[in-house]
C-alpha cells in the first residue's frame, strides 16, 4: 500500500540525499547520543563516579537507535528528550543511571542543532564552490566575447561575456566569505544547565566552579568547536539561527540574481542553460526550450529568503530565559532553509557547467547597435575634420532616433551609410567611419578584469574556504 501522506518536494525532488540525511531523525539522535557520551565522559574525567564500562557500551550504540522504542516511550512520556534516555538506558544497561546527569534538554537538542547546523554550512559551502569552480572556467572561455551590456535592459555600451559571469561570481564569492565567518564563529550551547546558571553542575562538583568550567571546556572541544556561549539561558541565542538564515538568504538572493540574467538571456538567444536529449520543454508545445533550471532557482529562491524573516520574529520573540514558542517553528525552518539552500545550489552547479554559448547570436545583437555605441566617435572624428561640435551632435542625434524608430519595427542598423551621405560629415572618409566599428575597441578593461578577478580574488579566496568545507558530490538534478 503507498504512502498516502503529502511529502515535502524539498525531500522528494529538489534537495540531496546528503544534506537530507544531515537533518534526519537517525543522524540527530546519533547526535544526542555522542552529546549524552561527551558529558559522561568528561564528567568521568573530572572525578565522578561513572564506570567505565558505562561509557564501553554508550560508544558501542551510538548510530543503532531503536527509534520504534523511542516512539513508544514519547507517547507515555510526551517527551522526546526523555524518551530517547529511556532508549539509550535500554542498550546501555551501565549507563542508564548517569544519561543525562546534570543536563536540561536543550543540552542534546540545542547542541544538536548546533552540529548540524555547522556541518551543513560546510555542505553548502562545498557547492557553493563548485558553483564557482564551474563558472571560472565560462568566465576564462568567454573573457574577451564581446557582448551587448544592459542598463535598465536596455542596450548599453558593451561589456564582455566572462565579465558578466563575474558579477554573479562576486556575489556568490561574498557568500563564500560569508559562511567561512559564520563557520568559523559559530559557538556551542554547552553545559548551562536549566536557565543557563549550570546551578546543577555546581551542585554534582560540589560547588568547585573550576570543575563546572573545566567540564564546559572538555565537552565542547569533544564536539569539535572552538568556543561556546559566554552565557546563555536555557537555550542559545535564537539570534544564532537568524544569523545563519541571513548567510542562507545570501545566496538565495545571488543564485536568483544569475538565474534571472540567464532568462533573459535566454529569451535574447545569447546564453542557454543545459537542455538533456530527451527533455520536453512544454507538454502541448513541442518545440519550446524553457529555462525550467533558472526558474527554479528563483522560486526556491523567494520561499528561502522568505524564512529569514522567520527567524528574525524568532529571535526577537523570545520571553526571559526561554519560551517554547521557537520550537515548532524551527524544526521546520532551519531544516528546510538548509535543504531549500542547497537545491538552489545543485541547480545552479548544473547550470554553470553546462551552459551553451550561441556566439553568432551575441554578434548579431552587437552588431545591430554598434553603429550607436560609434557615435561619439564619430563626433571626434567630424570634429577633427573641421567641423562644429554642436551641429554634429544634433546631426548624429536627428539620424540616431530615425535609425533606432526603424530598427524597432525590424529595419536595418544604417547609420553609418545615413551619415557618410550627410554634408556635415563630408570632410570624414566612410573607411575612417567604418574603421570604428570593431566591437573589441569598446569593452574596456573587461578581459583583463576577468583575469584579474580570477588570479587576485577568486581563487585566493577558495583556497581558504576548501578547508572548511565539507565534500559536496554531484547531485541528480531531477527535471
Amino acid at each position: 500500500m503507498s504512502d498516502e501522506r503529502w511529502r515535502s518536494p524539498l525531500g522528494t525532488r529538489y534537495a540531496s540525499p546528503a544534506m537530507q540525511t544531515l537533518w534526519g531523525e537517525p543522524h540527530r539522535i546519533g547526535l544526542w547520543r555522542r552529546l549524552w557520551l561527551a558529558l559522561a565522559e568528561a564528567e568521568r574525567e573530572l572525578g565522578l563516579g561513572i564506570p567505565e564500562e558505562a561509557l564501553v557500551q554508550m560508544r558501542a550504540h551510538l548510530d543503532d537507535a531503536d527509534l520504534a522504542a523511542a516512539a513508544r516511550y514519547e507517547r507515555r512520556f510526551r517527551h522526546d528528550v526523555m524518551a530517547h534516555v529511556h532508549a539509550f538506558g535500554d542498550q546501555a544497561p551501565a549507563a542508564r543511571p548517569f544519561l543525562h546527569l546534570g543536563a536540561t534538554s536543550a543540552f542534546v537538542t540545542d547542541n544538536a542543532d548546533l552540529l548540524v547546523m555547522r556541518d551543513g554550512l560546510r555542505l553548502l559551502l562545498g557547492r557553493l564552490i563548485a558553483v564557482l569552480s564551474a563558472l571560472e572556467g565560462f568566465a576564462t572561455r568567454t573573457a574577451d566575447l564581446p557582448c551587448l551590456a544592459y542598463t535598465h535592459f536596455q542596450p548599453a555600451q558593451l561589456t564582455t561575456v566572462g565579465k558578466r559571469a563575474t558579477l554573479w561570481m562576486q556575489d556568490f564569492g561574498l557568500d563564500v566569505e560569508e559562511f567561512c565567518h559564520r563557520i568559523g564563529s559559530l559557538r556551542f550551547r554547552g553545559c548551562q544547565g536549566t536557565t543557563g546558571t549550570q546551578a546543577s553542575f555546581l551542585e554534582l562538583f560540589r560547588g568547585d566552579h573550576g570543575k563546572v568550567r573545566e567540564l564546559e571546556r572538555r565537552v565542547t572541544a569533544k564536539l569539535g568547536f572552538r568556543e561556546q556561549f559566554a552565557v546563555t539561558g536555557q537555550t542559545y541565542p535564537r539570534k544564532t539561527d537568524s544569523i545563519v538564515l541571513d548567510a542562507l538568504s545570501g545566496v538565495a538572493q545571488s543564485a536568483a540574481k544569475m538565474a534571472g540574467d540567464l532568462r533573459l538571456l535566454q529569451h535574447e538567444g545569447e546564453l542557454l542553460e543545459p537542455f538533456e536529449s530527451e527533455q520536453i520543454g512544454s507538454s502541448a508545445m513541442a518545440y519550446k526550450r524553457n529555462p525550467m533550471r533558472a526558474e527554479r532557482i528563483g522560486g526556491l529562491a523567494r520561499f528561502v529568503i522568505s524564512l529569514q524573516a522567520n527567524g528574525a520574529h524568532t529571535a526577537s520573540e523570545q520571553w526571559l530565559e526561554r519560551t517554547l514558542d521557537d520550537s515548532a517553528n524551527r524544526r521546520i525552518t532551519l531544516p528546510e532553509a538548509f535543504l531549500g539552500t542547497d537545491a538552489i545550489l545543485i541547480l545552479a552547479t548544473n547550470i554553470a557547467a553546462g551552459l551553451e554559448v550561441r556566439e553568432d547570436v551575441i554578434r548579431r545583437h552587437v552588431a545591430e547597435q554598434m553603429p550607436f555605441m560609434a557615435t561619439e566617435r564619430w563626433l571626434m572624428l567630424g570634429v577633427g575634420a573641421g567641423g562644429d561640435r554642436q551641429e554634429l551632435h544634433e546631426v548624429i542625434r536627428r539620424h540616431s532616433l530615425d535609425v533606432a524608430d526603424g530598427v524597432s519595427r525590424g529595419g536595418a542598423n544604417d547609420l553609418l551609410e545615413r551619415l557618410a551621405a550627410d554634408p556635415a560629415f563630408a570632410g570624414v572618409p566612410v573607411a575612417a567611419l567604418r574603421a570604428e566599428l570593431d566591437p573589441a575597441a569598446y569593452t574596456g578593461r573587461a578581459a583583463r578584469q576577468v583575469g584579474e578577478f580570477l588570479g587576485e580574488y577568486l581563487r585566493p579566496l577558495l583556497e581558504r574556504a576548501r578547508p572548511l568545507a565539507a565534500e559536496a558530490g554531484l547531485a541528480e538534478v531531477r527535471v
